[in-house]
């Protein structure tokens, strides 16, 4: 690596590591100042506000490491044009592709670290994060009772709980539907049982106090009755899909689902007829956040490419006008993907392609790449 290489690095990082810790102060005041009556009327002590922000960290860092990446880069490449630093490097040869090189690897490497700090660090800060909420501030608490719940557990098996209770992982007055698979209006069988309890050691429910209805094309119903049996015992059945972790990350949010947590969820619903689209987004949304940072890269360069008035506060405000332009977009893409007008891969990558695109075009269009 050259001098000059490094040079650049180090005036990259410096930027780089002023606007994370500038935007990570600025996030926490302003959510400590939304939340403190929150905290005062139940009675948090310091100690555990100190430790719901220690956990709430992470995901602060995966939302404006691409803040921070754009802001260092239009402070660079500002501050070299500034003081004339680039027309020097450009006499010397050097192009402003090569100039951002150095730059563009670091940003490589911050981008493989979201991957994993975004798929598996900050799921697990958010769980805690949660964690204190559910119990403390009676948000985002799980219902450990439900009541009246229905799932899809194949293409024509629909499940009913009666009432589900996570804790003995069992639930009560559970009705199985089994539809025609040439005509999903047709019940075929039916079995109503009084409870159905998860059985840990074989991975699979059972059933107690059993009628089966058979409904023929004759319109007549023929009755069994068992005391106990396992789903797989059921040849009309054969398998249930759905598990109490299955229930249980149902309920959880996305946020607080390890990557590969969430792909397994996804495969087990899919695999079961189930629609996975929504989770499919934000699985997908997951992988495609992080390089963002190589897509802010090239926009901040094409956007300080060349001499501008305006000092600090000038970039400062630009880097959140873009954030917040950015992370519209990939809101209002996701509503579309959530829908299921745009497919999730395509979604989760739009508001990539798009902004990629302008910094492209603007950056052809920079009087200093004209060679």
């Amino acid at each position: 690596m050259k001098i000059l290489d490094k040079y650049i690095l180090y005036q990259y990082i410096k930027n780089f590591l002023f606007g994370i810790i500038s935007f990570l102060l600025i996030f926490v005041l302003v959510d400590l100042f939304e939340n403190i009556d929150k905290f005062i009327d139940n009675k948090l002590s310091n100690y555990l506000i100190f430790l719901y922000y220690i956990y709430f960290i992470p995901e602060i860092l995966k939302l404006i490491i691409p803040v921070g990446i754009l802001l260092a880069t239009l402070f660079t490449t500002s501050k070299f044009n500034t003081y004339s630093e680039m027309t020097a490097i450009n006499s010397s040869g050097m192009s402003i592709y090569r100039f951002a090189l150095p730059i563009f690897i670091f940003g490589i490497f911050i981008t493989l670290f979201s991957i994993y700090f975004n798929g598996w660090i900050v799921p697990k800060a958010n769980a805690s994060k949660f964690s204190i909420e559910r119990t403390y501030l009676n948000k985002n608490k799980l219902p450990g009772f439900i009541q009246n719940f229905h799932i899809q557990d194949s293409e024509n098996h629909i499940i009913t709980f009666g009432n589900y209770n996570e804790k003995d992982k069992s639930g009560s007055n559970v009705s199985i539907q089994i539809f025609e698979n040439s005509n999903i209006s047709t019940l075929k069988y039916r079995y109503d049982s009084k409870s159905m309890n998860w059985d840990s050691v074989k991975s699979e429910w059972k059933l107690i106090s059993v009628i089966q209805r058979n409904f023929d094309s004759a319109n007549a119903i023929n009755f069994k009755l068992y005391d106990t049996v396992y789903a797989s015992a059921l040849p009309e059945v054969n398998k249930i899909y759905l598990s109490p972790s299955q229930i249980l990350k149902k309920q959880l949010k996305p946020d607080e689902l390890l990557l590969t947590d969430l792909k397994e969820f996804i495969d087990v619903m899919e695999e079961g007829g189930q629609n996975v689209i929504r989770s499919k987004v934000d699985y997908y949304s997951k992988i495609s956040f992080p390089f963002a940072n190589l897509v802010v890269i090239l926009f901040g360069i094409s956007l300080s490419s060349n001499k501008r008035k305006g000092g600090a506060a000038i970039q400062f405000g630009l880097s959140i006008l873009v954030t917040f332009i950015y992370l519209g977009f990939i809101k209002v893409s996701q509503t579309f993907g959530y829908n299921g007008d745009i497919s999730p891969l395509f979604t989760a990558w739009l508001a990539n392609i798009t902004f990629l695109i302008l910094a492209l075009v603007n950056l052809l269009r920079a009087r200093y790449f004209k060679e």
